[in-house]
């Protein structure tokens, strides 16, 4: 039988403890594992580089939100991007990713593989005409997608994109840590393999740095797990426990998120000061559609474009007092970011730049009236 999403975010993975029969399984907080015998693994652990239960939980539980056949956790969301990318490209190689891709993502593209000359090209996603042209570059490897995107909440069509990916010979990865498994399954779509960040709505509370590879390909993702051992950057048990804990809730937390940002974006949407607001929910959003029909919600982030230029985004990103000036996103709490000196400083200059007009916003599960509120206070200011 196949229980419902809530259920497997509950359950999956997450056996109780056989010894004493606690509900929550333990943190085995442990570095090596003794041996029955010279390599006579106890449940083929050896050491925790290589694997350890904790994480186990957390990587089973991920694969069966997403619909994969394996998963695997990282300590970062980066360390997942680099592992990965570390598995499938060679210098020469091609990646195609959009043109308003997390900053991070399009640093380690540009300047980390770019240093061992691995080529990139960024591309409007949402012009399918444009993607295949550049999916015509030689040697390109890698489609990779990002959707929502951030910050500018463009929303791409996975399935439209797997195929003409696939078609170029190019591995389709999606970044689905905006929506999360609850409102998107990209591999349904047609996508290669799924990243996140746990740190964000994963884990959800704000309290674990976290990433995550799930891959629809077993011998894919045996290479991955390659890199991972013998490159090290693997998740810690605390915080493998920690994301297991936090998924527990992901499905009730999303509908909340989703509920509390499409009653701000609704309410700023017309206001004195705010020239646009980007959030796939609105009806006139050019991806709204689209959005509707490949996720099940349109999830808790928005950005808006402040009238009064760079001077008012940053008034507004420093007036509020519910929301928290801060980097990251998908906690409880409700954050606000300037983009163009925050999150994606490292793009000034390039043609990812995000307008210094922006600012984003990471709706909580707070009471949405308090929200509402603050948001006001902060523009009238």
């Amino acid at each position: 039988m196949t229980h419902g999403f809530a259920t497997r975010a509950i359950h999956d993975g997450q056996e109780f403890d056989p010894t004493t029969g606690a509900i929550i399984p333990p943190i085995y907080q442990t570095s090596t594992f003794v041996q029955d015998g010279i390599g006579g693994l106890r449940g083929g652990y050896e050491y925790g580089r290589a694997g350890n239960p904790t994480r186990t939980s957390l990587e089973v539980l991920l694969a069966s939100l997403e619909g994969g056949v394996r998963a695997l956790s990282f300590a970062s969301g980066l360390a997942a991007e680099d592992a990965l990318l570390r598995s499938v490209l060679a210098p020469g190689d091609h990646v195609v990713l959009g043109n308003d891709v997390y900053g991070g993502t399009h640093r380690l593209i540009e300047r980390i593989h770019g240093a061992w000359e691995v080529r990139n090209t960024t591309v409007d996603l949402t012009d399918l005409d444009a993607v295949r042209e550049a999916l015509g570059v030689d040697r390109t490897r890698v489609l990779w997608i990002e959707t929502p995107s951030n910050p500018l909440m463009k929303i791409s069509d996975l399935a439209a994109l797997a195929e003409l990916g696939h078609a170029a010979g190019a591995l389709v990865v999606v970044d689905n840590t905006f929506a999360s498994p609850v409102l998107q399954q990209p591999l349904s779509l047609g996508a290669d393999v799924v990243v996140h960040s746990t740190t964000k709505y994963l884990g959800g509370h704000s309290d674990v740095i976290g990433g995550a590879l799930v891959f629809a390909d077993e011998a894919l993702a045996e290479k991955a797990q390659f890199i991972q051992f013998a490159a090290g950057a693997v998740s810690s048990p605390m915080d493998a426990w920690l994301t297991v804990r936090g998924i527990k809730t992901l499905d009730v937390r999303m509908k909340r998120h989703s509920e509390n940002a499409q009653a701000i974006a609704e309410a700023l949407v017309g206001h004195d000061g705010v020239d646009a607001v980007f959030y796939p929910g609105l009806p006139e959003h050019p991806g709204h559609e689209l959005a509707a029909r490949q996720m099940s919600g349109f999830g808790g982030m928005l950005s808006v474009a402040l009238s009064g230029g760079a001077p008012a985004a940053r008034r507004f990103a420093e007036s509020t007092r519910v929301f928290q000036l801060a980097e990251s996103l998908g906690g409880v709490e409700s954050l606000i970011g300037y983009p163009s000196e925050m999150t994606h400083a490292s793009v000034r200059g390039t043609a990812l730049e995000v307008p210094d007009t922006i600012v984003r916003l990471s709706v909580g599960i707070e009471d949405v009236t308090d929200l509402l509120a603050d948001v006001e206070q902060a523009l009238e200011g």
